[in-house]
Order: structure tokens, then C-alpha cells, then sequence
């Protein structure tokens, strides 16, 4: 599966869609990144004056490419039509804000893929390589035709 069936098959969009494009995704890890528009609903009032990035949503933003677009990669060729998702856990920490019109690149690596269940560290980083959070999370992967 290469990075546009990953893209084309993720089953979100706009404006939940935390995913403008993949540098590498491969059976160990995945790359990728997002720049949150400075229109976006969430800014409104999170905080007055000086909008920063919910941490709830970096945190959905390194499930989505961390998670959902690797195990996309590691179900392989498949119908992702009754494609099923669901987060199991999330252990984050933060050390930086994002900020609106911020680009931001995401990096996992796999821990395990095991009965439907994919479980990654994951970090962010701003454009400038500073990390802005960290943490591991996991969550199932259920395809109507894989079982």
C-alpha cells in the first residue's frame, strides 16, 4: 500500500482530518505531518487572544498518523470500506504549544501489531525540530474482511 491508498483510505475528513501528507510509512514506522489552519473551530476561545493548539487534538493528530495511516500500511491491500477504529490508551506529555498556521511532523515507531491491536511511541516536532510532545499510544484496527 503506498502513501495515497493510505490518504484515500483514511476514514476521516474535514474538518477532523489531521493528516496533509506522508514522508515515509513503512512495517516499523510512519512519518508525517499537518499545518492547523488558524481557522480552524477549536482555536475559538482556547484561549482568548492567544490560541494554542488543544492538547486533545495533538494528541489526535499523532493517532492519525502515528497510528491509523501505520496500520493502515500493516493491514495491507484490503477493503477498508467496514474499516473499524478505536483508541485503547494514550500516555502523552507536552513541552511545547502549537500555535495556529503551525506546521507540525509526526513520527511513530511500532511497538507491536497483534490481534488487531497496534501500539506505538509517537513524538511531534515543530518545523524549527523542537519536540513539542511525546508519548505511546494504542488502539484496534478491525477490517470486516481481515476477521
Amino acid at each position: 500500500m503506498n502513501h495515497h491508498d493510505i490518504l484515500k483510505n483514511l476514514p476521516y475528513s474535514k474538518p477532523f482530518l489531521f493528516v496533509d501528507g506522508l514522508i515515509d510509512v513503512n512495517e516499523n514506522r510512519a512519518k508525517g505531518y499537518f499545518t492547523f489552519q488558524e481557522d480552524s473551530d477549536f482555536y475559538k476561545g482556547h484561549f482568548e487572544g492567544n490560541p494554542v493548539t488543544p492538547g486533545v487534538i495533538l494528541t489526535e493528530c499523532c493517532a492519525q498518523i502515528g497510528l491509523v495511516c501505520l496500520g493502515l500500511f500493516l493491514l495491507g491491500d484490503h477493503d477498508f470500506s467496514e474499516l473499524k477504529i478505536g483508541m485503547s490508551s494514550s500516555e502523552m506529555e507536552f513541552s511545547l504549544p502549537v500555535y495556529p498556521n503551525e506546521k507540525v511532523i509526526v513520527t511513530s515507531e511500532k511497538i507491536y501489531f497483534r490481534f488487531n491491536k497496534l501500539k506505538c511511541k509517537v513524538k511531534m516536532h515543530n518545523e524549527k525540530g523542537e519536540l513539542v510532545c511525546k508519548g505511546v499510544l494504542a488502539g484496534m484496527l478491525k477490517n470486516i474482511d481481515n476477521g
